[in-house]
């Protein structure tokens, strides 16, 4: 009987049948791979802003706390980007005429916001109150990194909701003194783990599976 198929022909299909099947696992791989990174997430990422704000110089040069720009974090949700006339209360005395400063010049003359680009900008279907946080001490810099070393801002978490959660599930080791909560350069000491759990009771944070629920996040 004449052959049909040449002898390497099962090779071939063997191939082809492993490659189909591993489409699916490849293809998963590489969407979680995705959603992971920054391409997703933003993390890391610089965003263009009307005027190249340093908290290098304002925070870790001249030392301004967090709360002199952002003045509702300790009592509202949102932690509040500070008006032009906060700026200018130091720059109508310093660097008055520098140029990368005149869209503030212009702001604050014409009577409209500067508007800036948001860098921590979680889904709309996402809860996340400052005030809760800084309440029960959790500091700037769990969240928000080393702002002091930052010359522009930027997303210093992948801010995903498994990285919410792994503090959720186990708070503990993020919790700190409030007189530490704004101190960007904290680090926990070594016994973090039987403070934080003295916290924990101190400031009646709910368990761990009660931080789970999703209606904590998803109201």
């Amino acid at each position: 009987m004449v052959q049909i198929f040449h002898p390497g022909a099962d090779t071939v299909a063997r191939v082809i049948l492993a490659s189909i099947g591993a489409a699916p696992v490849l293809a998963v791989g590489l969407a979680y791979t995705l959603w992971r990174s920054p391409y997703a997430t933003a993390q890391d990422v610089t965003r263009e802003q009307p005027v190249p704000f340093s908290h290098e110089h304002h925070v870790g040069g001249l030392g301004i706390d967090c709360r002199y720009c952002h003045t509702s974090v300790e009592k509202a949700a949102f932690a509040g980007i500070p008006p032009t006339e906060t700026c200018m209360s130091c720059h109508s005395q310093e660097w008055t005429n520098a140029p990368m400063l005149a869209p503030v010049r212009q702001s604050l003359a014409e009577g409209r916001p500067l508007i800036w680009n948001r860098v921590h900008d979680l889904p709309a279907y996402v809860y996340f109150n400052h005030a809760v946080h800084v309440a029960k001490g959790v500091g700037c810099s769990t969240c928000h990194g080393p702002v002091q070393t930052m010359k522009l801002m930027r997303q210093s978490a992948p801010l995903t909701m498994g990285w919410c959660l792994d503090c959720h599930r186990d708070p503990a080791p993020n919790l700190r003194s409030h007189e530490a909560v704004f101190d960007m350069t904290w680090k926990p000491p070594a016994d973090q783990a039987v403070i934080g759990a003295r916290f924990m009771e101190e400031r009646s944070i709910k368990s761990p599976e009660r931080l789970s629920e999703c209606s904590i996040c998803h109201r």
